[in-house]
């Protein structure tokens, strides 16, 4: 009996291993499948508007049918980058950014910024920022920040997209 405790106990430590590893590991994979899927058509580092979801076009898993989402699929390798929100006045309007493991980094929304524009530089540490910026500091080069508008209807989308469009993201990097 005492013979087979070693290589069960062997086994179970290495499955165990091998579940948390997966999951780890399985983060970054997810994380850079959503990033290649915004990126597509614009690029890193900018502000790209959705349209609102249906069930033939949904760049977001799971997305809200009562949200409009503008996202910006950020690179810091090349330098810091300067996320710009404009709240659309009298509607939720929020920004989280997620890292490569898709852990929230930060999250502001309208009624936290007392309905103001603000601006945020996601930057890795030891990277150089403009003075007087809120700077968010993160641990790895690539993620999405992604910005929610509560919309009452979906017809509302037309009259509220050029503030919405006033959400922007670029790098500050050379």
């Amino acid at each position: 009996m005492k013979t087979w405790l070693g290589p069960v106990a062997a086994a179970l430590l290495a499955g165990v291993a091998g579940w948390y590893g997966v999951l780890a590991l399985s983060t970054f994979g997810l994380m850079e499948a959503a990033i290649q899927r915004v990126s597509q058509d614009y690029g890193m580092n900018t502000m790209r508007y959705g349209t609102l979801p249906t069930p033939t076009n949904q760049p977001i898993v799971r997305p809200s049918p009562d949200l409009a989402y503008s996202t910006c699929p950020y690179d810091l390798a090349k330098g810091p980058v300067l996320v710009s929100v404009t709240p659309v006045p009298g509607r939720y309007t929020s920004l989280s950014v997620f890292d490569a493991r898709t852990d929230v980094a930060f999250v502001r929304n309208d009624l936290q910024a007392g309905g103001k524009p603000f601006d945020v530089v996601l930057a890795r540490e030891g990277q150089a920022v403009p003075a007087g910026k809120e700077v968010v500091r993160l641990g790895y080069d690539r993620g999405i920040a992604l910005i929610r508008l509560l919309l009452n209807a979906p017809g509302e989308i037309e009259a509220l997209d050029t503030i919405r469009r006033q959400s922007t993201c670029r790098s500050l990097g050379g």
